[in-house]
């Protein structure tokens, strides 16, 4: 008998290889909060623990499923695990194998946003640059908001008791519930186009827990926040909330009362910036009168105000000196052209006759060519020249005349006022 309970027995080795085996049929879905978390540059797997109120269970997943998971693990994470059991037989020590894990309740939520975040930002939604500055003194200013919770009255008291002078239209949306982001949408569209349209929008709403403000992490909401005509300052929850739309939005606030004190100064602070901006204004001006009364010194001190010849001194100086240089280039010209005169008169007069012997022969040659061609010399050989009755036209055809014209008839001595008596036209040869 006890030779066959002694060959039943199991080693050790072989007792822990046969619970892995059994544990590993064992596949779970569990959900637990992180307690430990070891993840050590150059291991294979990533170790850690969850727990809830009772119990604390050891996990491993190996690193690429941690990787492809897309979680980050951190102590106080509430985690959804699927997987199986499983036994590290040379420890001896029970663990849970881990095959896909997510975020659960908060923590899904929280890297459901932490997801959209990222591919607003990198669409360039919250870029500072695209951010605008909010009017410093705003005359009308539209509120978003529930009309019944306290974030409202909050800041109605606020912009009362710091900035009375600021006309407010209130939106009223509600800010829970699955369709406040489209209510709220709606209530943005409403004070753009508000007549006279405001100069700011405050988009507020009072604490709550993390599930309460996830309408302000709806992408659609975001976008219209970004795309807002209007500067958007936001005030949502309490210091530690930070929601998409306060990230894509022009300013953000902790709280609803901060985000009405941000767009608009105090009396006391208003007063205290105009009477800083006076002295700053007083001083300016002094600095630059001090500039410019040192300056018109400097300019007093010129000798353009004391010395009459200041300025026309030299002007007068090179005008003596060019009168005095044309007092001698005058004498000395008239000189020099006075000897060049002589020199002319004494060519001339050695050339003198040559030129007229020359010039008279050829003169006379003219002459007498001239006197040849010379129509007095034809009309002194009996002929004449006939005009028309204008005395300057001459009639050289019997079609140039009619019976009855009057003519005149040049001859050697004088003219002849005659009129045609008949007309005859010679037979041409």
């Amino acid at each position: 008998m006890e030779d066959s309970e002694q060959s039943s027995a199991y080693t050790v080795t072989q007792a822990m290889n046969a619970a892995k085996r059994g544990l590993e049929k064992i596949r779970l879905t569990v959900i637990g909060e992180v307690s430990e978390f070891n993840d050590k540059p150059g291991y294979k797997a990533a170790y850690f623990s969850v727990h809830d109120d009772d119990c604390s269970m050891p996990c491993i997943m190996w690193r690429d499923r941690y990787n492809a998971s897309g979680v980050t693990l951190q102590a106080g994470m509430l985690v959804e695990l699927t997987g199986n059991f499983s036994c590290y037989p040379a420890k001896g020590r029970l663990q849970f194998s881990v095959a896909s894990m997510q975020l659960a309740g908060e923590g899904k939520l929280r890297m459901q946003v932490a997801q959209l975040a990222r591919k607003l930002d990198a669409e360039g939604l919250m870029d500072a640059s695209r951010k605008r500055r909010v009017p410093a003194l705003p005359q009308r200013i539209a509120v978003v908001t529930s009309p019944r919770g306290k974030a409202v009255h909050d800041v109605i008291r606020t912009l009362r008791r710091r900035y009375p002078l600021g006309e407010l239209l209130i939106c009223g949306v509600p800010v829970e519930g699955a369709d406040a982001p489209a209510r709220i949408i709606q209530g943005l569209e409403a004070a753009w186009a508000a007549q006279p349209a405001p100069d700011v929008i405050l988009l507020v709403r009072g604490g709550g827990s993390y599930e309460d403000l996830m309408p302000f992490n709806d992408e659609a909401l975001a976008r219209a926040v970004a795309a807002s005509p209007l500067p958007v300052v936001t005030g949502i929850g309490h210091e530690p909330d930070n929601s998409i739309c306060d990230m894509v939005s022009d300013r953000r606030c902790s709280t609803p009362t901060a985000a009405a004190e941000a767009i608009a100064l105090s009396a006391d602070e208003l007063s205290n910036k105009l009477s800083n901006a006076q002295d700053a204004l007083r001083r300016s001006i002094e600095s630059y009168m001090q500039a410019q009364r040192a300056h018109l010194d400097r300019l007093l001190d010129r000798p353009l105000w004391h010395d009459a010849h200041y300025l026309t001194g030299s002007y007068f100086q090179t005008l003596d000196n060019m009168e005095e240089r044309l007092v001698r280039a005058i004498p000395d010209a008239l000189s020099a052209d006075a000897h060049r005169l002589e020199l002319l008169k004494g060519r001339l007069i050695t050339l003198g006759p040559r030129l007229c012997e020359r010039f008279g022969r050829d003169m006379a040659l003219s002459a007498a060519k001239l006197e040849a061609l010379s129509p007095l010399k034809t009309l002194s050989r009996g002929y004449s020249i006939t005009y028309a009755a204008d005395g300057h036209s001459v009639i050289d055809s019997v079609e140039h005349a009619s019976v009855g014209d009057a003519i005149q008839i040049q001859v050697q001595d004088g003219r002849l006022a005659c009129t045609v008596d008949t007309v005859e036209r010679e037979a041409h040869v």
